[in-house]
C-alpha cells in the first residue's frame, strides 16, 4: 500500500509509504494503481523508496511531509492594517479609533 499526498502550493504529488494517520490531501492507493499514477501536466511527482527503510528516515520523511501539507493548507491572515485610525480608546480586546487627522483639504 502507498500513499499519494498534493502539496498544491508546489505543485507537486508525492508518492510514498502508507501514512500512518489521515491528512487532508492524501490517498492510500494499491501497488497496482500507485504504478500506474500521473499527475496533472507541469507537476512534478515525487515517489519515496517504499520497502524496509530506515524506521528513523520513514518518520522523518513523513513528517516533513506532513508539515508540508498543514503549511500548505493554513489560511493565510492579512496584516493588521495600520495608518487608517487613531486609537482613542480600548475596552479589553476592543479598540475606538476615530478617523486619522487629514491635510484638511488643503492642497499646494
Amino acid at each position: 500500500m502507498y500513499t499519494l499526498t498534493y502539496v498544491y502550493r508546489d505543485s507537486t504529488a508525492v508518492l510514498g509509504p502508507l501514512a500512518a494517520f489521515v491528512e487532508p490531501h492524501c490517498y492510500d492507493l494499491c501497488a497496482r494503481h500507485a504504478d500506474r499514477m500521473t499527475a496533472p501536466r507541469g507537476w512534478e511527482v515525487v515517489r519515496l523508496p517504499v520497502g524496509q527503510p530506515d524506521e528513523a528516515a520513514v518518520a522523518d520523511d513523513l513528517e516533513a511531509l506532513a508539515n508540508a501539507v498543514r503549511e500548505a493548507t493554513v489560511p493565510r491572515t492579512p496584516a493588521e492594517p495600520t495608518g487608517q485610525g487613531v486609537e482613542v480608546g480600548r475596552r479589553g480586546h476592543l479598540r475606538v479609533l476615530r478617523s486619522a487627522p487629514s491635510d484638511g483639504g488643503h492642497l499646494e
